[in-house]
């Protein structure tokens, strides 16, 4: 019954950002739009359990959209050509979610609601999947989703793609969302497989189309070089068993050098503008491992540079976490630790945090210590990979 539930959920999610956007184009109504696709995948609901999913999942439920949007448009006369264009198959798949993901990231929108409304109408993420990025309670973004609908109905915001004068008060927010959904497939917060290649891949799509779009910005340039760098070390991520091997640990034979090679000119490419970024300097990070023939060869010095730049545009405590780890391959653990203790207070639900600070713990020989943080980590990640990983760690410690 999970695997089910976690094969239905997987096509949920794949299929709708497309179902949305393409309803949202055709009907102009982000509202009706989103009522309807949840009728689909209630619909779905019922009958792919007992019939089994469909060949084309997607085109069985843009016909039960279809109809259900058929049926309420024609008490109204006003939609006639609306109909028509229901009736006949879309042609702007292509473009419809990033059409979609820019609506969404209206300005008159808060911050945090843009990003969780794109991420549950375009990329299907669950409310829980959102409160697990956000680090926030499920309650929290319910009420943001639901305050954000409200608001994008009342204030007639269009479907389109933004003007040049609009772009940068709307961008950040697109690649923050491209950049939590391929997070997402690269590191699955919940279900049966430790990763959603599909998701990431599908992430790295509309990043590239995103820099087909814009073809004068560096930071889609170096969003979409980190999800390249990270997706070149795919097949070296789990083991055959599928548990995690870190990045220490890892076969580089194993990693995409071609696809590394891509990246890296992605972030020459965008340097050429002079106007460094959050996404172009997390990129560089990431080609600082990649490029390194072993972890011992990795030039940390460099890594600890690109972090404080980062730091100066993207001031967060995830940021200064990362920054720890790649100081104590210079500094020592002691000084990693009085870094990651800092932190504790806003990281206090972030699995990652503990189970760092339970590695360092147990360099300085604090056992008991480092048990306990690696038992807090283990009950805040609901990836099985992670699970393993941990629970691995506490028996051997």
């Amino acid at each position: 019954m999970t695997e089910t539930h976690d094969t239905l959920a997987a096509v949920f999610r794949e299929e709708t950002g497309h179902l949305t956007a393409a309803l949202v184009r055709i009907l102009g109504d982000f509202d009706i739009a989103e009522e309807i696709v949840q009728d689909a995948l209630l619909a779905a609901l019922e009958h792919w359990p007992l019939e089994g999913i469909p060949e084309r999942p997607g085109a069985w439920l843009m016909t039960v959209a279809r109809r259900r949007a058929l049926n309420q448009l024609s008490r109204d006369a006003r939609y006639r050509a609306k109909l028509e264009q229901l009736e006949q198959p879309s042609n702007h798949e292509q473009d419809d979610r990033l059409r979609l993901m820019f609506t969404c990231c209206h300005p008159t929108l808060a911050r945090a609601a843009q990003i969780g409304l794109t991420l549950r109408a375009v990329c299907g993420f669950t409310t829980g999947e959102i409160a697990h990025a956000f680090l926030v309670p499920e309650a929290t973004v319910a009420q943001r989703l639901v305050r954000a609908r409200r608001k994008i109905v009342a204030a007639h915001i269009p479907y389109r793609i933004p003007t040049d004068e609009e772009l940068d008060e709307r961008l950040g927010e697109v690649l923050a969302v491209l950049y939590l959904m391929f997070t997402e497939g690269y590191m699955a917060s919940s279900g049966a497989a430790p990763a959603r290649r599909d998701l990431a891949e599908d992430a790295a799509w509309l990043a590239a189309l995103l820099v087909q779009l814009l073809p004068g910005e560096p930071e889609p340039l170096g969003l979409l070089a980190l999800m390249r760098l990270q997706l070149a070390r795919s097949a070296a991520r789990f083991s055959s068993s599928g548990e995690m091997i870190l990045l220490a640990e890892q076969d580089r034979t194993r990693w995409d050098r071609v696809r590394i090679a891509q990246a890296v000119q992605l972030i020459e490419q965008a340097a050429t503008y002079g106007r460094p970024g959050p996404y172009q300097l997390e990129a560089a990070i990431a080609a600082c491992h990649a490029e390194a023939e072993s972890w011992a060869a990795t030039d940390w010095p460099q890594i600890v540079i690109l972090y404080d730049m980062l730091l100066r545009l993207r001031p967060t405590a995830v940021v200064r976490l990362n920054r720890a780890v790649a100081l104590k391959q210079i500094a020592g653990p002691e000084a990693a630790l009085a870094e990651v203790n800092a932190l504790a207070q806003e990281l206090d639900n972030y699995h990652l945090f503990h189970a760092i600070r339970g590695e360092l713990l147990l360099e300085l020989s604090q056992r008991e210590q480092a048990r306990a943080a690696a038992l807090r980590a283990l009950g805040l990640t609901q990836n099985r990979a992670e699970q393993s990983l941990l629970t691995r760690r506490l028996l051997e410690w």
